[in-house]
């Protein structure tokens, strides 16, 4: 609902408040569209790691037997460092590096597989952080997107329509009392001349 007032100055800042929102509105569709896109591409990417990870988990599988040997003590995470890089104006994370940490172990004690079994894991862990990131990417681009369709939707649904509608009531009841005016002037000068 937009409340105005009869007069020029409320029709001044109501048509101000309207430029301003048509003036917006191509920039906002755009960025709707980029996010909408990215969202997309986004989900592409995620399937893509779903399908990297089982591809990893596979490779890995003739080693699970052996598994039954491996300490999970010997691997950790150390440090993971993260940057953030803006997609049309949200802030997404992307994993830049991992650090871990392996246990010192008997080269000579130890199953000949640690080494590689080592490896292998890592690759898993990388690939499902980076999943983990791309997916929270992809609802910070479609929480964005929503929040920028209801935008769009605000404007060309409500506001735009809102202040145009407002506009046209405060010019047509200036232009009665515009009207009324100079009749009554009219009615006075007729008087006037009459007596």
């Amino acid at each position: 609902m937009i409340r105005f007032q009869y007069n020029k100055t409320s029709l001044q800042a109501l048509d101000k408040q309207l430029k301003m929102r048509i003036r917006a509105l191509p920039t906002i569709k755009n960025k709707e569209s980029a996010l909408r896109a990215e969202v997309k591409k986004t989900k592409v990417l995620t399937d893509e790691f779903d399908r990297k990870v089982a591809q990893a988990l596979d490779a890995l599988s003739e080693l699970l037997q052996l598994y039954d040997e491996y300490r999970p003590e010997l691997l950790k995470i150390k440090d993971v460092t993260l940057s953030v890089k803006k997609i049309a104006g949200v802030r997404t994370p992307v994993l830049e590096t991992v650090e871990y940490e392996v246990a010192n172990f008997s080269m000579f004690n130890a199953p000949g597989w640690f080494l590689d079994g080592i490896e292998h894991l890592k690759e898993v862990v990388n690939i499902v952080l980076e999943r983990e990131l791309i997916v929270k990417k992809m609802l910070l681009l479609d929480q964005a997107r929503k929040k920028t369709t209801q935008k769009v939707n605000l404007y060309e649904k409500v506001q735009i329509p809102g202040f145009e509608g407002a506009i046209l009531k405060i010019k047509r009841f200036l232009e009665d009392e515009e009207n009324l005016s100079k009749s009554s002037q009219k009615i006075v000068k007729t008087k006037r001349q009459s007596a």
